[in-house]
């Protein structure tokens, strides 16, 4: 079902003051929560309730015991059973509460997670919830690297949960990679939205501009340049076929500066226009079919 409502991005200044990198609450859902995305990470754990969360245009349950990762590349949309509420365990927080190592790690195949824990998984998750709830009730000395331990966890559980499971977002694995374009690729997933320039994300990774160039290009079989628009492309479609946005706020939304090269872009990869793939509500395998053919 589409939505009819533009998905909204939430930003960090409105959820988060200037001094923290965090926020977490319990959520009481009983109403649908529409389409948006986020400048930030959510984590999220089911306590009590069902429904179904759509993530990346893509439905999957929610119930106890169900957890979830969403990261500034990601949107979705919660709707809870008829009749039902649910309630969750809801943290969100920035890129300074992961460190370099983890994200690598974490987001080595792609950005969205989703796993159901068992008894004992719940359990731990649940403790380390609450002990973030309360060292922010009762802020202190060191309670900031409290919290960034718990959160590491957390993802680390996750992650661990998620091993078998594919990401909304498949990518190939990225482990055997040099270590700065892993990081840069990192960097891509959370990012290929915003204004980029090569010169800065090679700057963040390290390597002189020239080095990065070659160095990216051999080793993901695209140039930086292809690879992000690759990226804003494979985001533009989602949102054609899980939303009712408008092409033109989609060909900027996903990061592009002109609705004509966003159109020709979309129609060399999918072999039709953006409105041509809303129109024909095609699914993943006729797209293939239809390129193929």
């Amino acid at each position: 079902m589409k939505i009819q409502d533009l998905p909204e991005r939430l930003l960090n200044d409105e959820y988060m003051d200037s001094l923290s990198s965090f926020r977490i609450e319990r959520h009481v859902l009983n109403r649908t929560i529409d389409t948006h995305w986020h400048q930030f990470y959510e984590l999220g754990l089911v306590v009590s309730g069902t429904g179904v969360h759509h993530v990346n245009g893509v439905p999957v349950r929610l119930e106890r015991g169900h957890a979830f990762l969403l990261t500034p590349a990601d949107f979705h949309r919660i709707v809870p059973d008829p009749g039902q509420t649910l309630r969750q365990y809801n943290l969100i927080f920035t890129e300074r509460m992961i460190s370099d190592e983890l994200a690598g790690q974490l987001f080595e195949r792609g950005n969205a997670y989703y796993c159901e824990y068992g008894h004992e998984e719940y359990a731990d998750a649940e403790h380390e919830f609450e002990r973030i709830i309360r060292e922010s009730d009762n802020w202190r000395e060191l309670s900031g690297i409290v919290v960034k331990g718990c959160i590491e966890r957390l993802l680390v559980d996750l992650c661990r949960g998620c091993s078998l499971s594919e990401p909304a977002f498949d990518r190939e694995p990225i482990l055997s990679m040099h270590p700065s374009i892993r990081k840069a690729l990192v960097y891509l997933q959370h990012h290929f939205r915003e204004p980029l320039l090569q010169e800065e994300v090679a700057r963040f990774s390290g390597l002189s501009v020239n080095y990065f160039s070659e160095s990216f290009r051999k080793q993901t079989g695209q140039t930086f340049q292809t690879h992000v628009r690759d990226m804003r492309l494979e985001f533009a479609k989602s949102l054609i076929e899980a939303t009712d946005l408008p092409i033109t706020e989609i060909c900027y939304a996903a990061g592009f500066n002109t609705l004509a090269y966003f159109v020709r872009a979309f129609r060399a990869r999918y072999r039709v226009s953006p409105r041509q793939l809303r129109g024909l509500g095609m699914t993943g395998a006729d797209e293939g079919r239809r390129a193929n053919g």
